[in-house]
């Protein structure tokens, strides 16, 4: 009788997490506003009325697959990537990049945290203020102070930001851009089998970038 009372206990979480996995699914697939309530009750096998009683409504739905899908992805391959405090800044900035390319390129079930942000992207909708505030700008700081640390104390925030932002820039260019990319160069591959390649090149590139600010420009004589 207890293990009874404890799958029953354990059902709404069940339904919770199903909602979620279809709603990410469908949501990738369709955007916001193209997917219904009723595909993602039938994908998940719930009833609609679990969708009011977990998270609301279809907003409330969408808001926590956007930070699900994020989780899972972060998860999967997180910013850090198997470095330590005692890893180089160079090696932390490799790191970072690579498990964002690994994000955004990862096949699966993993693979809707890429296609919801790019459709979040081009018609952002209310969930994306918490998403920005809560899941993204701490992942921002986390770059921001890596780049804040290879740029030395003299560095200015404004600077520090553009060359973040750039960082981030050259990774979403290979995703947003594949499709473009794959037509120009037929034999290049773009998938998370080369992230590691891309990774190298990012890294590489935005170090020089990084030791040229750091330079301070020449006085005419």
């Amino acid at each position: 009788m207890k293990t009874v009372g404890k799958e029953k206990a354990s059902a709404p979480a069940v339904t919770r997490e199903a909602l979620l996995e279809a709603g990410a699914e469908i949501f990738a697939q369709r955007g916001y506003a193209a997917a219904t309530v009723r595909e993602i009750c039938d994908r998940a096998r719930a009833n609609i009325a679990a969708i009011n009683y977990h998270f609301g409504d279809k907003t409330g739905l969408y808001a926590e697959v956007l930070k699900h899908a994020l989780h899972c992805a972060r998860a999967k391959y997180p910013p850090h990537l198997g470095t330590t405090a005692s890893s180089t800044a160079e090696e932390r900035l490799h790191a970072f990049v690579q498990s964002f390319l690994l994000r955004i390129f990862d096949e699966g079930r993993h693979a809707w945290h890429g296609k919801l942000m790019s459709r979040e992207m081009i018609e952002p909708t209310a969930a994306l203020d918490d998403l920005v505030q809560k899941e993204i700008r701490p992942m921002s700081d986390f770059l921001c102070g890596i780049v804040r640390e290879l740029m030395g104390s003299g560095a200015n925030e404004e600077t520090v930001r553009l060359c973040s932002l750039s960082i981030v820039s050259q990774c979403l260019f290979y995703h947003q851009c594949r499709p473009v990319l794959q037509r120009l160069y037929p034999k290049m591959k773009i998938n998370s089998d080369s992230a590691h390649q891309l990774a190298e090149h990012i890294t590489r590139f935005s170090l020089g970038a990084i030791k040229a600010g750091k330079q301070k420009p020449k006085r005419p004589s």
